[in-house]
């Protein structure tokens, strides 16, 4: 391999990625479109496993990450490759509506222990984990301790952070604890590439899709397809403003929760978006109306599926079902709020080229 000094730059070794709750690879996607090589992706929702193998070209296995071992991933790697062990463990448990619920899941607490099992055990040259920065929370912030106390005891430098999405322009309000540790010497996430001057808009994304009424699918593209409203969230459509929420609605129109001191306090819900800003968080209900600021800016509909997956990042050309004239709202919309944006996979794998060209 040719050296990277001076005039003459090297390629890079191959790198190789393992990711662990893959779901329908919107990690693994973007670190595959700067040249890592994807060589498998464990999850177990086992309908994944169409989106992840046709768009990574890479295993997809289904199994419990409890019960994954170390040879089974290090038998996946090369010999002589650069190992990366990648890991989104579901951040439900972690997120701020978990703290209201009183009845916790024990088993989704410890995904991220299962995680850093298997990085003492499979000992890859560089780790990635993503998950919400309510993990760094006081009640929390115990389990990302313990996670990073075993990448320091393995010898691992550590750095995360918090990212704010639309500032590597990712047109979305979404934030996100992203880590990145490796056994070769100091890491760390690119510098911003956006900021309030040129974060990239609704607009710019979903602008010159084809106009949809509630409950209608484009012509010519089946993902483009919208939730039907009924009578009563139609006038609730009717009545809600450029950018506004339900605030704006009369009295009659309005929720019962929302006329409580505890229902003041969402005010995004029913909302519509904004032309001129990046859109809001995606999540799994992102194409409803009542789950936040999903309407669309001038349309009275939700966003469609490819509208959340084009704010989500993924490309058109993106496979979501093998037969796309069968298409679930619901299922595509937790697909897309439960994904990496494919966006924030590639500055990943780009800081981890960066990383690798200066201590490899």
């Amino acid at each position: 391999m040719s050296k990277m000094n001076g005039k003459r730059r090297g390629r890079l070794p191959r790198i190789e990625v393992v990711d662990l709750f893959c779901g329908i690879g919107g990690l693994s996607y973007g670190m595959k479109s700067r040249g890592f090589h994807i060589v498998a992706g464990y999850d177990l929702d086992w309908t994944c496993k169409f989106a992840y193998e046709a768009n990574n070209d890479a295993d997809f296995v289904y199994k419990d990450v409890r019960e994954v071992t170390a040879k089974e991933i290090l038998d996946r790697y090369s010999h002589k490759s650069i190992k990366v062990l990648a890991g989104c463990a579901p951040c439900q448990p972690f997120s701020s509506y978990a703290f209201k619920n009183k009845k916790k899941d024990p088993i989704k607490y410890n995904l991220l222990y299962e995680f850093g099992r298997l990085v003492k055990d499979v000992k890859p040259d560089i780790v990635t984990m993503e998950n919400v920065p309510a993990i760094r929370a006081f009640r929390l912030k115990s389990i990302l301790d313990d996670f990073v106390q075993i990448l320091n005891d393995e010898g691992y430098v550590v750095d995360y952070r918090i990212v704010y999405c639309p500032n590597y322009g990712i047109p979305q309000t979404r934030k996100r604890l992203v880590l990145l540790a490796s056994k070769l010497g100091n890491i760390s996430l690119l510098p911003y590439t956006h900021n309030k001057d040129n974060y990239v808009t609704v607009r710019q994304v979903i602008g010159d899709l084809d106009p949809l009424k509630a409950g209608e699918v484009s012509p010519t593209d089946p993902l483009h397809r919208c939730a039907a409203l009924g009578e009563l969230n139609m006038k609730r459509m009717l009545a809600t403003p450029y950018g506004g929420s339900w605030r704006d609605w009369p009295e009659e129109l309005r929720l019962e929760c929302h006329k409580k001191v505890g229902g003041q306090s969402f005010g995004s819900v029913y909302g519509r978006m904004k032309w001129e800003e990046p859109g809001p968080t995606m999540t799994t209900q992102c194409t409803g109306i009542g789950n936040g600021r999903f309407g669309h800016p001038d349309q009275n509909r939700a966003i469609s599926i490819r509208e959340a997956a084009l704010l989500q990042t993924f490309p058109l050309n993106y496979k979501f079902f093998e037969n796309e004239k069968e298409v679930s709202i619901t299922k595509a919309s937790r697909y897309i709020g439960n994904a990496v944006p494919p966006r924030l996979g590639e500055v990943i794998a780009e800081s981890i080229i960066q990383h690798i060209k200066t201590h490899k």
